[in-house]
């Protein structure tokens, strides 16, 4: 006799038979993810410990556990790890894109080293150019200002097997900075130094606004601080030098390799180092 009712809906497994399939997205860099219970969207920024971090259009970062409870183009999906990436055949490159050195280990310094005008000029360039600088055997010194480099030059003169590059901020024509620089450069310690340097106010706007998901750096009127101008337009906290700290770790933080640094920049320090390492 048929059963016009089929098998006992109480029966084992009925409740994932009735269930509806959630797919499953692994949390990757820049997957934009809604969260179901409160509406907060932002783009996936790092994965650890079981939880995913979420960066808004603001830059305001939030933590949730991986699994269900988010919407991916307005469909519900289950966040999981993402997928470990297997190695790339070839050679590893560095974060400037040079090939990496095969056994990894510096070089004895040499003599010639380089200037970095400002502590956050210093950190970006140890960023994307510390494997290849430690490979050169090339020391980077962080000078406080542009003043004070021919008293630095006077204690420990250049020559031919000493030689000074120095990456200054905001060198355009007519600044303070192009007129100390071509005072030094006319002087006698001109021959064994190269001054270069970018454009812009602060090394802060040296990392392209795409990196830093934004349309354009923010233009700051003058008689306001630079960086703290930026905070306040950005919505970011600007009461004092601890929220200037961590307004520049969130952008250095966005900076993974030479791509997220405007062209101005990266041929300044690429021309600094090819003028250190001349044997």
């Amino acid at each position: 006799m048929d059963d016009r009712y089929g098998t006992d809906v109480l029966s084992s497994g009925w409740r994932d038979r009735m269930a509806k399939e959630v797919p499953r997205v692994p949390a990757s860099d820049d997957l934009v993810v809604e969260v179901a219970d409160d509406g907060y969207c932002g783009a996936v920024v790092g994965v650890a410990s079981g939880l995913v971090e979420l960066e808004d259009r603001t830059g305001r970062r939030r933590l949730f556990p991986l699994g269900p409870g988010f919407l991916v183009d307005g469909r519900d999906v289950v966040l999981t790890p993402p997928e470990k990436r297997l190695a790339q055949a070839g050679p590893a490159r560095t974060a400037s894109g040079s090939f990496a050195a095969p056994d990894g280990r510096a070089r004895v310094a040499r003599a010639s080293r380089i200037f970095v005008e400002g502590r956050h000029d210093a950190e970006l360039v140890e960023k994307v150019w510390g494997d290849d600088l430690r490979a050169e055997g090339v020391v980077v010194e962080y000078l406080q200002g542009i003043d004070l480099l021919e008293a630095a030059l006077n204690d420990e003169p250049p020559s031919a097997q000493r030689r000074y590059g120095v990456l200054v901020d905001h060198l355009v024509p007519g600044s303070k900075e192009s007129r100390v620089a071509a005072g030094i450069e006319r002087g006698p310690h001109g021959a064994h130094v190269r001054i270069v340097g970018h454009p812009w106010v602060d090394v802060w706007q040296c990392v392209t606004p795409r990196a830093m998901g934004i349309a354009r750096w923010p233009e700051i009127p003058r008689g306001i601080e630079y960086k703290v101008g930026v905070c306040r337009a950005l919505g970011w906290p600007a009461r004092d030098q601890a929220d200037i700290a961590r307004a520049w770790q969130r952008i250095l933080g966005r900076v993974s390799s030479y791509r997220d640094l405007e062209p101005a920049f990266l041929g300044r320090v690429e021309e600094l180092i090819d003028f250190v390492t001349v044997d």
